[in-house]
């Protein structure tokens, strides 16, 4: 069973004592975010704040900040079970004769039960305030960090309708609450938000917004999803639920919201309108200094009758949001092989924040092969902003980092193998020499082909010989060597 919404999330948590309750009064002035990043380095709980100063909700956070709450957050066993589902769903390949005929009809009622469904009511909309009731100041809202410029709302899921196709759009932007009725709007220049945010600026239009807070947890996911041009992100939440979201329309904006959200905020962006939005602590470990963005003027906030707010924080790593990145990487390698099938894994450290170092490993075809995969990496969505790329061959273990680090730098010869090119990059990247501009690097760590000039024999690895380690299993314990670490 899919997990209706938040709270039906945070009762498995707790059955589970993956949850703890702080019932101490505690602060969402920095207090709440040095006691989730305690918790999070440590390997700690989610963690639910009954008592918030200044607020009657109570604060959820740290709720994916774990491999095993992630994916217990996505309702899998493990990330090697996702694959095939998701290969049918982005691809379904046409069956061939009457028993894969049969085999897929199963599979097809699952896509078509999983389309989002619109309802003519929502616990969403228990309450509801509009115009000068609106404030804004009522929620928890973190002010995470020293410098921060306020607080911030930092985990809604943006609600945005295309001007040209219609098709809504969900995002996670960062929101500064600047008063009781304005935020600002945090989405970068290569976002679908502010794409489509230029076309309403174009035609002069306002532009209509919502933001949900408190979703169940594969809705919440599908907003960071990096999906298809096209595809819905309620329809893949949908497909990861098992179950259609049920969406319920705004009171002010011509918008569908998740009608089990815990709350929703709905306004407007005036084209045009801008105002200088942050510092704020970001997750790269350092602050994303002050810039202009566009305001939302909120025009309602709806909600439950008693509400738990949903966030998170980021900044230095290891973070909730590497958990999430660590969930995007995993359940979307299928769609980059698709589109890059030479690649056989990937893996993106949580210190390189995403977008900073990517390790591929290809299976190699010939000669120039992993300049070619990182082209085409770097034409692939957003992982256009990867920094740097590094390509190994197939049987390189990526995730034993000794072992990577050995197989790929007694790999490459600098001056050869090292490629650099110029193009857009991640615009919280604050070393570029530009702003959303910059370099980046392209390592081939592969074994050299002589079709790639290089003549001289590749050596063969040290590795004793399987006959001599069985015997020396054998005499172990008889030579009374411990070793540390060693099971007795």
């Amino acid at each position: 069973m899919a997990y209706e919404n938040l709270s039906a999330f945070l009762t498995t948590l707790e059955r589970d004592g993956e949850l703890a309750r702080v019932r101490a009064e505690v602060s969402p002035r920095l207090e709440i975010t040095e006691i989730a990043d305690r918790s999070v380095k440590a390997g700690g709980p989610a963690i639910l704040f009954e008592k918030v100063r200044g607020s009657a909700m109570p604060v959820a956070i740290n709720l994916f900040g774990s491999r095993r709450r992630m994916l217990r957050a996505l309702e899998l066993a493990s990330y090697e079970e996702w694959d095939a589902r998701l290969e049918f769903f982005l691809d379904p390949t046409p069956p061939e004769g009457i028993l894969d005929k049969l085999k897929v009809v199963p599979r097809l009622n699952e896509l078509a039960s999983v389309f989002p469904k619109t309802v003519r009511s929502g616990p969403c909309q228990d309450l509801v305030r509009t115009g000068d009731d609106v404030n804004l100041r009522e929620l928890p809202a973190l002010t995470c960090w020293p410098q921060d410029a306020g607080p911030f709302v930092t985990m809604p899921l943006v609600i945005t309708r295309d001007p040209a196709s219609g098709k809504a759009n969900v995002g996670m932007y960062r929101m500064q609450i600047f008063d009781e009725r304005t935020t600002g709007m945090h989405w970068q220049k290569h976002k679908d938000g502010a794409g489509q945010a230029r076309g309403y600026e174009r035609e002069g239009r306002r532009m209509e917004v919502a933001a949900a807070i408190g979703c169940d947890p594969a809705t919440v996911f599908s907003a960071i999803a990096p999906l298809p041009p096209g595809v819905s992100e309620f329809l893949f939440a949908g497909f990861l639920r098992g179950e259609p979201v049920p969406l319920v329309k705004g009171k002010t904006v011509d918008l569908l919201v998740p009608s089990e959200a815990e709350i929703v905020l709905e306004g407007y962006v005036e084209p045009g309108e801008r105002r200088v939005e942050g510092p704020f602590g970001d997750h790269t470990g350092f602050y994303s200094l002050e810039d202009e963005f566009p305001v939302f003027h909120v025009t309602a906030i709806t909600r439950r009758r008693n509400p738990t707010y949903l966030t998170t924080i980021v900044g230095r790593p290891p973070m909730e949001d590497g958990f999430l990145g660590e969930a995007v990487e995993r359940l979307f390698l299928p769609l980059v092989r698709k589109t890059i099938p030479e690649i056989v894994d990937m893996w993106l450290p949580v210190e390189g924040i995403f977008h900073n170092l990517m390790i591929v490993s290809i299976d190699k075809r010939f000669p120039g092969h992993a300049r070619k995969t990182m082209q085409a990496i770097w034409g692939t969505g957003q992982m256009m902003f990867t920094k740097t790329i590094v390509v190994v061959d197939a049987d390189v273990p990526l995730r034993r980092g000794q072992e990577l680090l050995w197989r790929a730098l007694t790999a490459i010869d600098p001056e050869r193998d090292i490629a650099f090119v110029k193009g857009p990059v991640d615009e919280l990247d604050f070393a570029s020499r530009l702003p959303c501009y910059g370099s980046k690097m392209g390592i081939d760590a592969t074994r050299k082909w002589k079709g790639e000039g290089f003549d001289r024999p590749w050596p063969p690895e040290i590795v004793m010989s399987e006959e001599v380690r069985k015997r020396v299993d054998e005499l172990w314990p008889s030579l009374g060597i411990r070793l540390p670490g060693a099971s007795s």
